[in-house]
């Protein structure tokens, strides 16, 4: 690309709007344009690193023979009622009315679209498996969209789909995304690891989660990575124990606590710690409200939460919570309220002695409660948020928690989208069974913020190999002269030549612009054509990642460009 041709809209100043680096930096580099809150236009040097990300996903998920489709983004609402997805999503997903008054949804992910494919074409187990992918444009109605590329509306992701007749074959279709998902983001240059995770709204026995740590991530996770454990804390565990309750009984007692509501304000009243405490909150799922229990200085982790209550769950109104208990949220208790609705009990209170409770009356709570005793919840569950050096469940190391972006998620979903779409096949018995089904996520956009958000500097973008939208800047000082634009246009053939993406700055501007717009743009190399050096026989060539430079006899800077490149290709093997 000659960019005195080009369209590449830099900017100088950081736009006001913009907070985490990639989100900068896309801009700045004129990849992106917003149109509107959490939706971008890619102009031409963004499509160059979208391209070449998508380029990397399909060659990994090609090799193990996945097929790729092209499905409409525009759905009938019908197919998602079928899974009751268009309930779970809510306000997430894209709706509209054709002219017919019918209802559409814009893709939020495809699983019902493949299915319903599967369910129509797929007859017998031998036509098994079969793993599908598209690279598409979803929609997502993020009630707060930030952060660039990390949350948006409106995105493109890989989505493949594996279709099995057997656990055993999900098992293998799962890991061979598993294995190619590694390759992939290695040979983005990204340091990642994998963490167990939620399946959300997604469903299915069990999911993963690809990770970069990062400060601009929205995910945390906890991680050993002497143990190698890792999970997302929606899941994490902990082998945290707490010492045995001792010493005398304290009497059940109810207790005038005027005023304080707060486990903080309650505890400081009544002298007492925290932890002696039990939280009690009420939550309504699928089957109507129920009573969770945590202790005073934990918190719920919502997450744990779903599989119990299922996907509408959600916070108690105040007004559901009156009618329930005869009194305010502050005052609550499970104390007289077994049979009345379902109680959950974080696994840390199980027999605890002498705790403190709401009392179901404004203005009072309870003491010397004996868990099991004074009542008995319905079931004890993992049901709190981890902490840092809390010890991990595998070896018992201290937990670390970071902040993650989350690069790509793979989902055992097993039969939840195909019984209720009645996807199925016939087995080697003949007898008429649901198909098994995977689902394997990568977010384009994500993969490219996330290199950035690892691969970049005070001067600007640090490209690895795989995604920089040109591997080589050949640069020309003084533009006009026709020696310099000879060789600079030599060059620029001979690179290319050799496979390189080459962009020719033959722009009549400041060398001082240039330099700053090189570094900027990340371009892995630069090549710099000047009158003095050419009268010299030498060329200027500098390595972005080190910061190294060279001026050297013009072959020799040929051999140690050509050695350079080598170098950065090697750090991106797979």
């Amino acid at each position: 690309m000659r960019l005195s041709k080009a369209f590449l809209p830099t900017l100088k100043e950081v736009p006001a709007d913009a907070v985490v680096t990639s989100h900068k930096l896309m801009l700045r580099t004129g990849m992106v344009r917003p149109l509107m809150a959490g939706v971008y236009s890619y102009l031409p040097f963004g499509q160059r690193a979208a391209r070449k990300a998508m380029d990397l996903i399909r060659e990994e998920m090609d090799s193990f023979g996945a097929q790729e489709f092209s499905l409409p983004t525009m759905t009938p609402i019908e197919l998602w009622d079928e899974t009751g997805r268009n309930k779970d999503f809510g306000n997430e997903m894209f709706r509209l009315q054709d002219r017919k008054d019918r209802t559409m949804a814009l893709a939020p992910t495809h699983e019902e679209v493949f299915c319903a494919i599967a369910r129509n074409e797929l007859r017998s187990y031998k036509e098994l498996p079969q793993i599908w992918y598209q690279i598409q444009i979803k929609f997502r109605d993020e009630p707060r969209p930030r952060s660039g590329e990390l949350r948006t509306r409106h995105f493109i992701m890989k989505d493949a789909y594996s279709f099995d007749v057997s656990e055993d074959g999900l098992d293998k279709s799962y890991q061979l995304h598993r294995d190619a998902y590694q390759r992939i983001f290695k040979r983005a240059g990204l340091k990642f690891f994998i963490v167990g995770a939620s399946s959300g709204v997604m469903g299915g026995s069990g999911s993963e989660e690809f990770m970069v740590e990062s400060d601009a991530g929205e995910d945390t996770c906890a991680i050993n990575e002497e143990s190698g454990y890792a999970a997302n804390v929606e899941v994490a565990t902990s082998k945290l124990q707490d010492e045995p309750d001792t010493g005398d009984t304290v009497p059940f007692e109810k207790v005038h606590t005027p005023g304080y509501k707060t486990v903080e304000e309650v505890a400081a009243f009544l002298k007492l710690d925290p932890s002696r405490f039990i939280k009690s909150l009420v939550y309504v799922g699928d089957d109507g409200p129920v009573m969770l229990l945590v202790r005073g200085d934990d918190e719920l982790n919502e997450e744990k939460v779903l599989p119990i209550l299922g996907a509408s769950m959600r916070p108690a109104h105040p007004d559901e919570v009156k009618e329930l208990f005869g009194a305010e949220v502050g005052y609550l208790g499970p104390v007289g309220m077994e049979g009345k609705l379902p109680i959950y009990a974080d696994l840390r209170l199980r027999d605890g002695r002498n705790r403190a409770t709401g009392a179901n009356e404004n203005e009072y709570h309870v003491v010397g409660v004996q868990v099991g005793d004074t009542f008995s919840p319905d079931d004890y569950r993992d049901l709190r948020v981890i902490q840092e050096g809390e010890p991990d469940p595998v070896g018992g190391r201290p937990l670390k928690v970071v902040r993650a972006i989350e690069l790509g998620h793979i989902f055992k979903l097993g039969t939840k989208y195909s019984k209720p779409m009645g996807a199925t096949v016939l087995d080697e018995n003949g007898k008429d069974v649901p198909i098994i089904m995977g689902s394997y996520g990568i977010g384009v956009g994500r993969l490219i913020a996330a290199a950035l958000e690892s691969h970049s500097d005070e001067n600007g973008c640090v490209w690895p190999m795989t995604l920089a939208p040109y591997h080589v800047a050949v640069i020309l000082l003084k533009a006009k002269d026709e020696t310099v634009a000879a060789e600079s246009e030599k060059l620029y053939q001979q690179l290319q030549d050799k496979g390189l993406d080459v962009a020719l700055d033959d722009r009549d501007v400041r060398p001082g612009f240039k330099f700053k717009d090189a570094d900027l743009l990340g371009y892995p190399f630069q090549v710099v054509v000047s009158e003095r050096n050419l009268a010299e026989g030498k060329l200027e060539i500098k390595r972005r990642r080190t910061g190294d430079k060279d001026v050297l006899p013009m072959a020799d800077a040929l051999a140690r460009l050509d050695e350079w490149i080598a170098a950065e290709w090697d750090l991106v093997k797979a």
